[in-house]
């Protein structure tokens, strides 16, 4: 199963070998639905009669488009204006003394927001300026996923960078800094702007994966060739040193990978492994406060402005229905104070986690994860600040649970490098896969002539969203019953997901595919038995294939010859009555012995 799809993209002309695994898990941890808002209507309809004891025809998908966070933008200012009060240093308290003289620059990549980031706190305490600096590099959106050529980054994808961009700038300035915003490879704009306002250092965020770990080295090598002919810059730093130096902070894990109690190389297998120990021996470290105001800024001519969506080579999207996200750190903020202090929703996340259609049933967390909006240490404080103020339960702890889920797909990337993005995956499993690309176009189009897989494509499609359950069902689609690589599948969610991130993206799909870190090998997901669970009377499969809605509520994911004809054959069977074998079957072959397990529907989840 996934694990974690939260969690949220680089360049692909470095070879991709290394992305990240989104966990159905973890990554979807957080999404959860949210009542009707000012700008869009809809009747709120309950997800499963697992979720809702009392569901009934009330449970009508009317909405077509809505707002998460949906909340109106004076009440998401307010809400981020008060949270950057709870966490900026306390005017009441000295400052920390600032260290160095010159400038600093502080390189954005997937951490585009100010609280709890280490980095630009690191470049204020080490500067008299501080410089932000965001390069948007080309290959993120011109070039091409490794091996089937799908676009890198999605134009929904896009449009929530640029709008998290837009919103970075915007809360820098109210801190008394601006965001210099260039266009250009990292490796050749750093450099650039470090020679003309003589910056020490260049701070920025760690990264795992083999693209943006190439990249941080080109930076390196390019920022030793800067001449610094200030003499009370070089002053700063040691004689050895040349150039301007990068300094890489960890920030984009729950845990630090400092206080977890094994080197990553020797992380454990399993997860529970994992999770047992680092719950026992580590303490998860507060958010780092920075002050009001961090200025001075250097005298900068032109700042750039955030990118139109066209000028990135992307059509302009527009989500027709379904969620639409905000992108930006006010936008996430917004997010947890809407799902766990205003909605009260926290309470009850473990029961409603595996809905499927409306905002409300999950936090909805991954897209700003992803990109950097939010961090997992805030969220752990504000679920513990929930937990003093209001109840502590199962919920509570569970997205923390999904958290580490998180962070075990963060470490997993570091201990197998690039074999996360090879076919047979970490564990060199060896399997006859198809790449036939009519069957997987109908999986991809939503055309497979089975309605919950076509309902979920089609939500990614439009939105760039879908459910954990969800991306757990199209996986096991796709790799049990039409036989498809697994990478296929990965690969378009890495152009679809607004949530993408290399490590969880990659672990989920080779966890899905029984090429990852899974105990228990060859794991089916039962399309009738998921639809009988999760979308009892068709509400989600007819929201997105409204065709269907004139059926009874029992047939509506079971329609027969009143939908397209399928693709393929169940390999368990379309139904819990009968069992045939699929038209695109795998032999699973490792060490050159047949170990596919037909074990059967009673094994299923």
């Amino acid at each position: 199963m996934f694990i974690h799809h939260e969690m949220i993209p680089l360049l692909s002309s470095f070879s991709r070998w290394i992305s990240t695994p989104f966990s159905l898990t973890t990554a979807y941890l957080l999404i959860i639905p949210q009542l009707p808002t000012q700008k869009t209507h809809f009747r709120h309809c309950t997800i499963s009669a697992a979720m809702h004891s009392n569901s009934s025809s009330s449970r009508t998908a009317a909405f077509e488009v809505q707002q998460v966070p949906g909340l109106s933008e004076e009440e998401m200012d307010r809400i981020a204006e008060e949270t950057f009060r709870r966490y900026n240093m306390s005017s009441s308290l000295p400052l920390p003394v600032r260290k160095s003289k010159g400038i600093a620059i502080v390189w954005f990549r997937n951490d585009l927001r100010i609280l709890d980031n280490e980095a630009l706190f690191k470049a204020w305490l080490s500067s008299e300026a501080v410089l932000p600096v965001y390069c948007v590099d080309p290959r993120l959106f011109s070039s091409t996923t490794h091996y089937f050529g799908f676009p890198k980054t999605g134009a929904l994808r896009g449009q929530f960078l640029m709008e998290s961009l837009g919103d970075l700038k915007r809360n820098l300035k109210n801190h008394g800094l601006n965001l210099l915003i260039k266009k250009g490879k990292p490796e050749d704009i750093l450099p650039s702007v470090a020679k003309a306002y003589r910056a020490h250092t260049v701070f920025a965020q760690k990264e795992t994966c083999s693209e943006e770990l190439n990249i941080e080295r080109l930076v390196t090598r390019n920022l030793r060739r800067v001449d610094q002919p200030s003499s009370e810059v070089r002053s700063i730093k040691s004689d050895s040193i040349t150039g301007t130096k990068l300094e890489l902070i960890w920030g984009g894990s729950m845990y630090h990978i400092d206080d977890i109690p094994f080197d990553c190389k020797c992380l454990p297998g399993v997860y529970t492994q994992f999770r047992k120990s680092v719950e026992f021996k580590t303490t998860i470290r507060p958010c780092v406060k920075i002050p009001t105001k961090l200025g001075p800024l250097p005298s900068v001519t032109d700042w750039g402005s955030v990118p139109e969506i066209p000028q990135l080579g992307l059509q302009k999207p527009k989500v027709s229905k379904g969620l639409r996200f905000v992108g930006g750190e006010t936008a996430a903020m917004s997010r947890v104070h809407e799902y766990f202090w205003k909605k009260d929703l926290l309470r009850t996340y473990k029961e409603t986690r595996n809905g499927m259609l409306g905002p409300d049933y999950s936090t909805k967390f991954s897209p700003w994860l992803a990109s950097g909006n939010l961090s997992a240490r805030f969220i752990n404080e504000e679920v513990k600040r929930y937990e003093t103020e209001r109840q502590s339960n199962n919920s509570t702890y569970w997205v923390l649970f999904e958290l580490m889920w998180r962070d075990y797909f963060r470490f997993l990337s570091i201990k197998h490098g690039n074999s996360l993005f090879h076919q047979g995956g970490p564990r060199k499993v060896e399997v006859n896969w198809s790449q036939d690309h009519s069957l997987f176009d109908a999986w991809r189009n939503g055309h497979t002539g089975y309605p919950l897989i076509d309902a979920n494509m089609r939500e990614l499609s439009t939105t760039g969203f879908m459910s954990n359950r969800g991306r757990q069902i199209v996986c096991s689609f796709l790799v049990r019953d039409m036989g498809i690589d697994w990478r296929m599948g990965a690969e378009w969610f890495e152009s679809c997901l607004l949530d993408y991130d290399p490590c969880s993206n990659y672990g989920n799909w080779t966890y899905g595919a029984g090429v990852g870190n899974d105990p228990r090998e060859d794991r089916y997901f039962s399309i009738s038995k998921q639809a009988q669970k999760y979308d009892p009377e068709g509400e989600f499969a007819t929201y997105w294939l409204p065709e269907l809605r004139a059926l009874p509520k029992e047939k509506r994911n079971f329609p027969g010859l009143s939908y397209i004809k399928p693709v393929v054959v169940l390999k368990f069977g379309s139904n819990n009555k009968t069992s045939s074998k699929t038209t695109a079957s795998v032999t699973r072959t490792i060490n050159g012995e047949n170990k596919w397990k037909r074990y059967g529907n009673k094994r299923t989840p």
